[in-house]
């Protein structure tokens, strides 16, 4: 077990404020057309997305939509 923090009252010297680089909450939400299909998995595969996506608490066909679009992602870099 790691040995507790001891806080001290010492002054923290010169504080220099940056400013905020982070995007907002809404600039994080990625609206990405999407077009409904019918797939057909091995239920060994939708077994998989399922299980994992549950660990994750992501829906299974957005797992499995990512790793659709890191595939194309990775083949349009070749």
């Amino acid at each position: 077990m790691s040995k507790p923090i001891e806080y001290t009252d010492e002054p923290l010297g010169e504080l220099k404020i940056v400013p905020d680089f982070l995007p907002s909450p809404e600039d994080l939400i990625f609206k990405e057309e999407k077009v409904q299909i019918t797939l057909s998995l091995s239920k060994v595969s939708l077994e998989f997305f399922k299980t994992e996506a549950k660990k994750h608490q992501i829906q299974y066909q957005e797992m499995i939509r990512h790793l659709l679009d890191s595939y194309v992602a990775q083949q349009s870099h070749s």
